[in-house]
């Protein structure tokens, strides 16, 4: 974004030319262009919305957004903070960048793991200068005096620097310019009460369903200058879990498919095929997925397994499987999780080719018309 800070070194008669593997010079004529490369790297930033018309899906929270923002901007103040819950690849980094687009400001984006003392917080907020929206990513893993130090800033543009140690050790108050925090966490539930209460606006991002999704291809698919059917832009889609990165990083993949065994234009047949390749199946399951239902339906006879157990069965980390597979897994009613373990359920069995047995507990909904 042309707005957020960028440092460039000025480096006298430019830089070196490159080598290829051979030692040689690149040739200036090459086919592979320097714009090139430089776009191969930064797609994923190309294929973010600038603004909330440019957004596709989370209606809710688009027109929520839209009304604090318009809001503040009538009023001329800064909006109030902005907390952004939702699974991974939602676009909450995205939302963050558009409320600095839409507001005017510059974007400071930090992590929470990042901020481990509370100086290292103390440090950013005094370089802030009003208006600024300060992004942090997975909130609910910040450090503790940084997160109490937070508290302080948010509410009353203000922190409290400590000079000295023991006895002699003093307080000096420090006011910091007034600015937008935004904060994105996929665990809203390990958040503390305190730090929740003082976002002024919390937004739940959901999955999207498949017609959003289709919509996100076709975009990326323009943007990436690449030519897609409709129904192959739907068949991604369909396989993308909800989530607009996974249907990115497909598109990515059926295009070079398509660069490499076609004419470079992706038709169904195309995105089928190359979907076989990467090992994606019509309801988004990759190879680690399949891997725990065969490991739970044919090694243990639809369960109930411990999560130990079905992680060394698969040779990942409980971890892995917990965090990884499972939540898709539960969510498209394949994985039951009950006291005892984990159970497949009947469309898990179908999912395979194989008949669930008649105490299979049943999936909760139809996958092919599984709407988030």
């Amino acid at each position: 974004m042309s707005d957020v800070e960028k440092t460039v070194f000025d480096i006298p008669g430019g830089l070196p030319p490159r080598a290829t593997d051979a030692g040689s010079v690149r040739d200036p004529d090459s086919a592979i262009q320097a714009h090139a490369l430089a776009g191969e790297q930064d797609v994923e930033t190309s294929l973010r919305p600038k603004s909330l018309d440019e957004f596709i899906g989370q209606p809710k929270v688009r027109s929520q957004l839209d009304l604090v923002l318009t809001g503040a901007r009538k009023r001329g103040v800064v909006p109030d903070h902005v907390l952004l819950s939702g699974p991974p690849g939602l676009g909450k980094t995205t939302m963050a960048m558009i409320v600095a687009q839409e507001m005017g400001a510059s974007l400071r984006m930090t992590s929470g793991p990042a901020l481990e003392r509370a100086g290292d917080l103390a440090a950013m907020l005094s370089n802030l200068i009003e208006g600024d929206v300060l992004f942090i990513d997975e909130i609910h893993r910040i450090a503790r005096p940084a997160e109490e130090m937070l508290y302080m800033a948010m509410e009353d543009f203000r922190i409290d620097v400590i000079v000295g140690k023991g006895p002699g050790a003093t307080s000096i108050p420090l006011e910091i310019a007034p600015f937008t925090l935004v904060g994105a966490t996929t665990r809203s539930g390990m958040l503390t009460g305190p730090l929740r209460d003082r976002f002024g606006f919390v937004a739940q991002m959901e999955f999207y369903n498949d017609e959003d999704l289709t919509e996100v291809v076709l975009r990326a698919a323009r943007i990436l200058g690449v030519t897609i059917d409709g129904d192959a832009a739907y068949e991604i889609a369909s396989r993308s879990r909800g989530t607009p990165r996974i249907a990115n990083r497909l598109l990515r993949r059926v295009r070079d498919f398509a660069e490499v065994h076609a004419d470079g234009h992706i038709d169904l047949g195309a995105a089928k095929a190359a979907l076989i390749v990467f090992d994606v199946d019509d309801l988004g399951l990759d190879r680690l997925d399949r891997m725990v239902l065969n490991a739970l339906i044919k090694g243990h006879g639809g369960g109930p397994v411990g999560l130990t157990t079905l992680a060394v069965a698969v040779g990942e980390e409980p971890a892995t499987v917990e965090e990884v597979c499972e939540p898709f897994l539960v969510r498209a009613g394949l994985i039951a999780r009950t006291g005892r373990g984990r159970v497949a359920t009947s469309a898990a069995w179908n999912h395979l080719g194989l008949q669930a047995p008649p105490e299979a507990p049943g999936a909760y909904t139809e996958i092919h018309q599984l709407e988030f």
